[in-house]
């Protein structure tokens, strides 16, 4: 079955999840090819399977390059310890005593879908259940993508501030290197469903930091405020904090400074200078916070 007519199948089997941005009432699926609410606000389904949410354009440094970039750096198993992290807390915190026979995992920011897709699989590989997974981002670049490379799951391209689903309908959530809306995180998770939020602790990508920021305030990292921040919404059931390296060749180099926002700001000089140092290895350092409603 093609992507396109998989993805079809699955967003008619789970219509009643969605929910109309623009009114916020409840949708249903017209002839195949389209999401229509009771108010009549329509919203296509694409040729290669994605729905299209957004309700206005925004303009971002974030671009094709960029997700196709992150697609190989992920290939090639950069982030491979982070879903094994993200996939161990899924287990602890959820899995482990869940008597549910499906459940529901949306990735708010999930980029080009690698990491809700490689960590759905590593589920699968350990449980029965039927893990259904969802996707939304503001960048239609990278719904394409994800569309593309991982056919099993429904792919959005909504605005985290009108997350098109209804109430109480997700049991896990994952918010991976993207900014958050609590009080939509609030609204759709269920009351024991747990959300994952994964950031850069202060060493991340370091080797890059040091070059492209030397002697300047932005040399230095802290996620404090992050922290804090997810801490005045939801009740922190764990943190904690991985730290490790992965070796290089200048092709991945390349795609890194390509997908990460330190280089938005940097003179092509600096980004040169990066590739002229030879860097063989790279700093992942990453803090994981688990949380659930008050």
């Amino acid at each position: 079955m093609k992507n396109s007519d998989l993805a079809k199948t699955l967003i008619k089997q789970n219509e009643k999840l969605f929910l109309c941005p623009k009114c916020n009432k409840n949708i249903r699926v017209i002839n195949g090819k389209s999401l229509v609410c009771k108010s009549k606000h329509c919203f296509d389904i694409s040729k290669t399977g994605y729905i299209n949410f957004l309700l206005n354009s925004v303009d971002t440094h974030y671009d094709k390059k960029l997700f196709e970039s992150r697609n190989k750096v992920c290939k090639q198993g950069v982030f491979d310890q982070m879903i094994t992290k993200i996939t161990s807390l899924v287990d602890t915190y959820y899995l482990k005593d869940c008597k549910e026979s499906s459940i529901n995992i949306l990735d708010v920011g999930c980029g080009e879908g690698s990491h809700l897709a490689n960590t759905i699989e590593a589920l699968k590989n350990k449980y029965t259940m039927n893990f259904r997974g969802l996707g939304i981002d503001i960048e239609k670049e990278a719904i394409k993508i994800a569309s593309r490379e991982y056919g099993d799951i429904i792919w959005c391209v909504a605005d985290l501030a009108k997350i098109p689903f209804m109430s109480k309908q997700f049991d896990i959530v994952f918010n991976i290197f993207t900014p958050s809306n609590y009080s939509q995180f609030n609204r759709i998770l269920k009351k024991d469903g747990i959300l994952i939020k994964v950031i850069p602790n202060s060493n991340y990508l370091v080797e890059l930091r040091n070059i492209f920021y030397d002697d300047t305030d932005k040399q230095k990292y802290s996620n404090e405020k992050v922290i804090k921040h997810f801490s005045d919404n939801l009740r922190i059931i764990e943190q904690d904090n991985i730290l490790y390296t992965v070796e290089l060749d200048r092709e991945n180099l390349e795609r890194i400074i390509q997908m990460t926002p330190l280089s938005w700001e940097v003179s092509s000089e600096k980004i040169q200078k990066a590739l002229d140092m030879k860097i063989d290895s790279i700093t992942i350092d990453l803090c994981f916070i688990v949380g659930t409603l008050r």
